[in-house]
């Protein structure tokens, strides 16, 4: 406690540190206002909001490469203020829009431009770091940084829940808005004082890597075709995604018919999955050495399956927020462990040399299956029942996991006998 009560003392990082958990709020809140101005545009409709998140999505593939290459160019304390100078003036615009505009087009088009400068904005933060804090508090420091935004996520889709909720969407934006600036001007007094000047060896490195940018990322892709290992890990993560962009609507529109409320119910909910996200991390985390990680993935899967399945068919049965929020809790539970068995698999097997490459394709491969399967069903509940699409999913997850829970049986055994 007297390590953390020192770092928190260090200006640079806190000012730092409070205004990524403001931005972070932001964020949130922006995802809560484009929600609720879809339900009170088109209320109960999948398409019209599987297609304006996607725009919050496609930024990932289009921006996500460019961003990280530049911000290891450029400096990242002004990257970040510039993102969030930018998001404030363009989230202020959205309610503006929305006075004057019945179309949907201007909101696409400024939705995939403000989460374009938040790609640039997440790697400069993931990056800056080592830039203001010395290497021997670089673990709290980014310890602290992740259990903090795990929080202020799961409080921001809350308390963003409820702001749209009693403010209205255009409200909720002004909100935003606000936040965005309060944050840049926090940045603009943080000092990077680990900052290292490049010299001339690092400029001609910087071109170099400027050349070969194409040619990293096809390295990056073979190597995970060629690894056994982690191909698995990039397949059940994919698979993971596209389970999630296949609910995300279909439950966020679910939940509104259910409970009859635009975004005060989805955000405590989003609450409570994130508790129980957060809890299973840090369980896991404690006492999920003793487990075969591939198991405890496969495990996660079936059970995660059968509790979607149990969440729709109680909520259809008995609509009540309190029933919803315990088993949104629990799926977290049950979901958490896999991540984590995910994220260390991919580490234990992966060359260092390789690891941002692998990640980054990882990335891409994962919110490409987001949005396929979220465009996907979208598209499909037009036609069929919200209820029985999550039930769908939710059985594919249990039977994908069962299978190779028994795959990887008979394989133990096969073993052990010779």
């Amino acid at each position: 406690m007297a390590r953390l009560r020192e770092l928190l003392k260090d200006k640079d990082f806190s000012l730092i540190w409070v205004s990524q958990i403001v931005s972070n709020f932001g964020d949130r809140l922006n995802q809560m206002a484009l929600i609720g101005l879809v339900y009170s545009r088109t209320p109960g409709s999948t398409i019209e909001l599987a297609k304006l998140l996607s725009f919050t999505i496609i930024p990932v593939f289009l921006i996500g490469p460019i961003a990280g290459i530049y911000v290891d160019r450029w400096n990242r304390k002004h990257i970040m203020i510039f993102s969030d100078l930018m998001r404030g003036v363009l989230v202020f615009l959205i309610p503006v829009v929305i006075t004057y505009s019945k179309s949907m087009v201007p909101i696409y088009i400024l939705v995939f431009i403000i989460f374009s400068f938040t790609r640039f904005f997440v790697s400069s933060k993931l990056a800056i770091i080592p830039d203001i804090v010395h290497k021997d508090r670089l673990l709290l420091a980014n310890s602290l940084t992740s259990t903090t935004m795990m929080i202020a996520t799961i409080v921001g889709y809350g308390f963003g829940g409820l702001l749209v909720a009693w403010l209205g969407a255009k409200g909720g934006f002004y909100v935003d808005s606000a936040t965005f600036f309060i944050s840049a001007l926090m940045l603009s007094f943080v000092v990077l004082r680990f900052r290292k000047p490049v010299t001339g060896v690092q400029e001609k490195f910087r071109k170099l890597i400027k050349k070969t940018v194409m040619g990293d990322i096809k390295e990056g892709l073979l190597y995970l075709k060629g690894h056994k290992d982690i191909r698995m890990v990039a397949n059940t993560l994919s698979l993971i995604m596209a389970g999630v962009g296949s609910i995300y609507i279909i439950m966020i529109v679910f939940i509104q018919e259910t409970l009859r409320s635009s975004t005060e119910h989805l955000g405590f909910l989003a609450m409570f999955l994130g508790a129980g996200l957060f809890f299973g991390s840090i369980a896991y985390g404690r006492f999920g050495s003793r487990f075969c990680k591939k198991r405890v993935i496969n495990t996660g899967l079936m059970v995660t399956g059968v509790v979607l399945m149990l969440f729709a068919v109680l909520l259809k049965l008995c609509p009540s927020f309190f029933i919803a929020g315990f088993i949104a809790m629990l799926i977290g539970l049950c979901a958490s462990p896999i991540a984590v068995s995910c994220n260390t698999l991919l580490h234990e097997v992966m060359s260092e040399n390789m690891r941002g490459r692998i990640f980054s394709s990882v990335e891409i491969i994962m919110h490409l299956g987001f949005l396929l399967f979220m465009v996907l069903t979208s598209l499909i509940a037009e036609h069929i029942q919200k209820f029985w699409i999550l039930i769908a999913i939710g059985m594919i997850f249990s039977l994908i996991g069962l299978l190779k829970l028994t795959k990887g049986s008979k394989k133990g055994r096969a073993i052990s006998s010779s």
